[in-house]
């Protein structure tokens, strides 16, 4: 079963940092853009930023542009996302997943369009 497989969660201070990694699972999604998303308690599930194919084009939500970085790997299969400037509205449960094309299109990931979810990893930014 293709999906991905979310890991680097845990609780930091605010203004702390981390580093996600998203490991595709059952497939290679190397010619495919992978976007990142997070889940707030209580909240609709928000699409944050998309990397493309080559990992040459990136697009970022005005909340996280500036603070979070994502970058891939295609010979591992993975995608990692650096977080850093953390604030408590960051909390949330972070996934992954892919798109059916190679561009992100110039705009913030929308739910419908990707596929291959995964668990998730939970980021709780409190002190």
């Amino acid at each position: 079963q293709p999906q991905f497989v979310e890991s680097g969660g845990g609780l930091v201070q605010p203004g702390g940092s981390l580093r996600l990694s998203c490991a595709a699972s059952g497939f290679s999604p190397d010619y495919y853009a992978i976007g990142w998303f997070r889940q707030a308690p209580g909240k609709e599930r928000e699409g944050i930023l998309c990397i493309n194919n080559s990992g040459g084009s990136t697009v970022y939500a005005d909340s996280v542009k500036g603070r979070f970085t994502v970058s891939r790997d295609n010979a591992k299969n993975t995608v990692y996302l650096q977080m850093n400037s953390l604030k408590p509205e960051d909390t949330a449960v972070y996934y992954c997943a892919v798109r059916t094309y190679a561009s992100c299109s110039g705009y913030v990931p929308r739910g419908d369009e990707y596929h291959f979810w995964g668990q998730g990893t939970r980021v709780t930014v409190s002190s």
